[in-house]
């Protein structure tokens, strides 16, 4: 098992990685200061865990809040759901919230802590790759709205993040390749070795073997934790963690967040970020077969959908959360394993290049 801290002072926190870790009380019950416990999870992770938590929260009589499965499910009205079962169980502010799920369970878990009686503790169980290493590591919480991808939230940190390797194991393929997206995100804004590391090593993180996948998930965290420990609210370095997100939140607001997983518009938008920082004379245009050989080898999308065109991705990047004073920002590659985040590319050129590689 490995240990990671997120340090933010007051707030610091563990992250556990290992296997078996969600069947040792060792991890959660030291986390838990008060009486009332909720899981959230949705129906799917419900049917494959809620008997194990229910053997390690013996003495804490958890209740189970249980959301419908899929990302078109991360709003208000699920929000809702939640209130209403803390309020019925009369939920104090020493209440605990565990987030046993995915990432759209961890967000919506993570924004109803932070809004219940101003704030109560909450504990995020991350069960799939995507949430593993980047979505339960930093204190982003948020719900979706139809205009816009995660425009509802809050910084709110976890108590501790418990990532059980052995979850993996049930994660359908798609589900696994769309959370390597993340992955292959730490090594193109920060970690080139990390990088090189994917592409030998592709091959042993698909057949989810141990010390490969051990390895990748601390690094990504580690990765992760450094930035979000210099910078909590994304006021400067933490932007970085967005590369290839304006394009692909594009894209999933597009499909109103169906038959798209976002670890798949991710990968999509880091291949454009990429090819239009080749135009913005920022990259070397050899990194592109690169960055495209190792996401199409996990199984992922490299193009937009056909069905988007130009002025669909300007609306809807304006709409972007890293727009400041009206002004877009995009993070953009100076190359493999340095990325930055940029204000003053010429918006003809970002025309031209979408132009250039969706349909008329």
């Amino acid at each position: 098992m490995k240990t990671l801290t997120v340090a933010l002072g007051d707030r610091s926190y563990p992250i556990y990685i290992g296997n078996g870790l969600l069947a040792n009380d060792d991890f959660l019950k030291p986390h838990i200061p008060g009486e009332h416990v909720a899981v959230v999870t949705n129906s799917t992770v419900e049917k494959l865990y809620r008997e194990q938590l229910e053997v390690v929260l013996d003495g804490y009589s958890p209740i189970f809040i249980t959301l419908p499965d899929g990302e078109q499910y991360k709003t208000l009205d699920s929000l809702e759901i939640i209130f209403e079962q803390l309020l019925q169980n009369r939920f104090d502010r020493n209440g605990t919230l565990i987030a046993l799920g995915g990432g759209v369970i961890g967000d919506i878990t993570g924004f109803a802590a932070a809004s219940y009686q101003r704030g109560i503790h909450f504990i995020q169980i991350p069960t799939t790759l995507l949430a593993q290493v980047d979505s339960s590591v930093g204190g982003k919480t948020a719900v979706n709205h139809r205009l816009g991808k995660n425009m509802i939230g809050a910084f709110y940190q976890p108590r501790c993040v418990i990532a059980d390797l052995t979850t993996l194991n049930t994660l359908p393929k798609r589900e696994l390749a769309a959370g390597l997206a993340e992955v292959v995100k730490y090594g193109l804004i920060t970690d080139a070795p990390f990088f090189a590391w994917l592409e030998k090593n592709i091959s042993d993180l698909l057949q989810l073997k141990p010390a490969a996948l051990e390895y990748a998930v601390a690094n990504s965290c580690k990765n992760k934790s450094d930035i979000v420990s210099k910078d909590e609210r994304e006021q400067g370095q933490r932007a970085l963690l967005n590369l290839g997100h304006t394009f692909g939140h594009a894209i999933e607001t597009f499909v109103q967040y169906k038959g798209w997983l976002h670890g798949e518009a991710i990968a999509v938008g880091m291949v454009m970020a990429a090819e239009f920082s080749v135009r913005c004379n920022w990259l070397d245009e050899q990194a592109i077969p690169r960055i495209r050989s190792l996401l199409q080898q996990i199984g992922l999308p490299v193009q937009a959908p056909k069905t988007m065109h130009t002025d669909d991705f300007i609306e809807l990047m304006a709409r972007d959360k890293k727009v400041i004073d009206s002004t877009l920002r995009l993070v953009l590659l100076k190359s493999i394993g340095h990325a930055q985040v940029c204000d003053d590319f010429d918006r003809n050129l970002l025309k031209d290049y979408l132009a250039s590689v969706l349909p008329e």
